[in-house]
């Protein structure tokens, strides 16, 4: 099990010891004041650890703290993961980022975009050009969630039990048959819109290497990079360290137990899903950015080439539009101006729109239980923030952490 320990003097490194504890600070009024179970972050530049801090409890009921190995449920932040994983694909030439998505799902051959009417009888119109590769990669291929619940597309998703889950023992493939008889919300690689593009990308990557998902990201990711703890559930053994989970109280703010929400980590899911199946530790996926910090390479294992890396890291969205432009809201309070998105990962292309300290180039991904990472190429910073509280937009902790994280870089 990789352990995550401080490596720098944060001075050594052009950060303030004494502005870094305005982080904490603010952090721990959350779990004071009960808005939060508990949290750990981390923050490294030029790949050493300069801060590392905890706080509160992984289980408020039974008093278990927060601890250097417990585990999170990752849930979005296996998106990345899985574009990763695809990507190695492409650089064997086993896929294109061109290829039409029912060369591996024949079931996508015939979708259909919605044009009118209510969920029950929708009409639709066949798609003008195939959902390809990159339009997983880059959530331009018109799928979406139910628990967006804003179009009738995403209320025939939650009537057929695709709203914050997959139904009941359906495995990957089965959700993928089903996905494709649902219309599409647009014409793929016209729009933005998040949803089960890496579900779907991720069952790519099982029929393309013949691998199941867990043995593929095992094979071509987690073990080159020593990511021992992440995986698709919990085992017996490792149940203790599992954070509980939590959702926020609407009349008061504070966290309140919901097991309904995380109970399926302690058990072997039947869809793997590539857009929200992971467990993982703060030590490892900080592992994880600084690979993709080195250009595809860390400790020695190369995942991917540099020049993949940066091709990822570009703004995709078509006519180099912003998430703002040509994209319906995320489920999060991070910003939309002037952040674009590549294969992967939201983009920062201008700071002064997207009204973050950022720099142009700084790319990063979130999810809805509250973890979230981002990485500065230019400043050479990478910060990891695990805490288990949905929504994640619920408090201002992600746009918060850019703003405290920021201001303590002082060279």
């Amino acid at each position: 099990m990789p352990e995550l320990k401080i490596e720098v003097d944060p001075a050594e490194v052009g950060l303030d010891a004494g502005r870094l504890e305005r982080l904490d600070r603010y952090l721990a009024a959350y779990v004071d004041d009960g808005r939060l179970p508990g949290w750990q972050i981390a923050v490294t530049r030029k790949g050493r650890v300069a801060h590392l801090a905890q706080y509160g409890h992984r289980d408020i009921e039974n008093g278990l703290p927060s601890e250097g190995d417990t585990l999170y449920r990752a849930w979005s932040m296996t998106k990345p993961v899985t574009s990763v994983a695809a990507m190695t694909l492409v650089e064997d030439g086993t896929i294109g980022l061109q290829d039409p998505v029912s060369r591996y799902i024949p079931a996508f051959e015939n979708v259909r975009i919605y044009q009118r009417g209510p969920a029950s009888r929708p009409v639709t119109t066949p798609v003008a050009g195939p959902i390809r590769i990159q339009h997983l990669l880059t959530h331009t291929s018109g799928l979406t969630y139910g628990f967006h619940r804003a179009h009738p597309v995403d209320e025939i998703y939650t009537q057929n039990g695709y709203e914050w889950a997959t139904p009941p023992g359906l495995s990957l493939a089965e959700c993928c048959e089903q996905w494709a008889s649902f219309p599409l919300l647009f014409e793929p690689g016209t729009a933005w819109n998040y949803g089960v593009s890496s579900d779907v990308l991720g069952r790519v990557v099982e029929v393309a290497s013949g691998s199941g998902l867990d043995d593929f990201y095992a094979e071509r990711v987690l073990e080159p990079l020593g990511m021992t703890d992440t995986a698709f559930f919990v085992p017996p053994e490792k149940a203790d360290r599992l954070a509980a989970f939590y959702t926020v109280d609407p009349a008061t703010g504070r966290a309140v137990r919901a097991d309904h929400l995380g109970a399926g980590a302690l058990h072997r899911p039947a869809c793997l899903s590539g857009s929200a199946g992971l467990v993982t530790t703060l030590a490892d996926y900080h592992r994880f950015t600084q690979m993709l910090l080195g250009g595809g390479t860390f400790d020695g294992a190369r995942v991917l080439g540099p020049r993949t890396v940066r091709h990822m890291l570009r703004n995709h969205l078509p006519g180099g539009a912003d998430l703002a432009s040509v994209g319906r809201p995320v489920f999060s309070e991070m910003p939309t101006s002037g952040v674009g998105f590549g294969l992967g990962f939201a983009v920062v292309e201008d700071p002064a729109a997207a009204g973050v300290p950022a720099s142009p180039g700084e790319y990063a991904w979130h999810s809805v239980a509250g973890t979230v990472f981002w990485v500065d190429p230019v400043e050479e910073i990478t910060v990891l923030f695990f805490t288990q509280l949905m929504p994640s937009s619920a408090h201002p902790l992600h746009s918060r952490l850019r703003q405290l994280v920021n201001q303590a870089l002082v060279d």
